[in-house]
């Protein structure tokens, strides 16, 4: 692992993949709760690496350095359950038959695949709400589409690379499409509700086929 400033206020651990990221940021939120990282504001995981910010970021170095040194990132983690949640999807996005020619299947395959998953919310970004899910069949591990969409609706599910994924709000996107979410699907991001987002480092999500419109 190295772990180096990013600027006066943050330092950056480098990583190899999803499991260490885990038993990374795990370890790091658990040791900022007890008071061990002097200085440290907050932990964020992604994909290959986790960002420690701190107002001193060089003075908090040599605590967090230490931590690291103690943490067996290949010992797999079960107490990171935050709860599950199902998502009820009308499987007829525009990437559809895409994916099912990539993956070498039909479409009702690709549709079995996706909603017999049990996926985990590994982090969130690119847009408040949106969590990253790790746990995609292989088939499903697609790359992003050549050339992105400018406007993707909100509610719209897709795949891209080894995560998969919900569009909190219209935007922008190169995720390739797979369906979008039934009108009694659960709101992905609320700013009043504690969390605002629904789906939050941890969380087990589960897709449910809600048929055509």
């Amino acid at each position: 692992m190295d772990v180096r400033p990013v600027g006066p206020e943050a330092l950056l651990v480098d990583l190899d993949g999803l499991a260490a990221v885990d038993a990374v940021g795990a370890a790091l939120r658990d040791a900022l709760t007890r008071g061990e990282l002097p200085g440290v504001v907050d932990v964020v995981p992604a994909a290959r690496t986790v960002l420690v910010t701190a107002p001193g970021a060089r003075e908090a170095l040599p605590a967090v350095r230490a931590l690291l040194e103690r943490i067996d990132t290949t010992a797999p983690r079960g107490d990171r359950d935050a709860g599950s949640v199902e998502l009820p999807v009308h499987y007829d996005g525009e990437d559809l038959e895409l994916v099912a020619r990539d993956a070498g299947c039909s479409v009702d395959e690709v549709v079995e695949l996706h909603t017999g998953a049990t996926l985990t919310v590994a982090f969130g970004g690119f847009a408040p709400g949106f969590a990253y899910l790790a746990g995609l069949p292989e088939a499903l591990q697609q790359p992003r589409l050549d050339t992105p969409r400018p406007r993707i609706p909100s509610g719209s599910v897709g795949v891209a690379g080894e995560f998969g994924g919900v569009y909190p709000r219209t935007s922008p996107g190169g995720w390739r499409l797979l369906g979008r979410l039934a009108d009694d699907a659960p709101t992905l991001f609320d700013p009043d509700r504690d969390p605002p987002a629904l789906l939050v480092p941890g969380t087990t999500v589960r897709f449910r086929d809600a048929g055509s419109t």
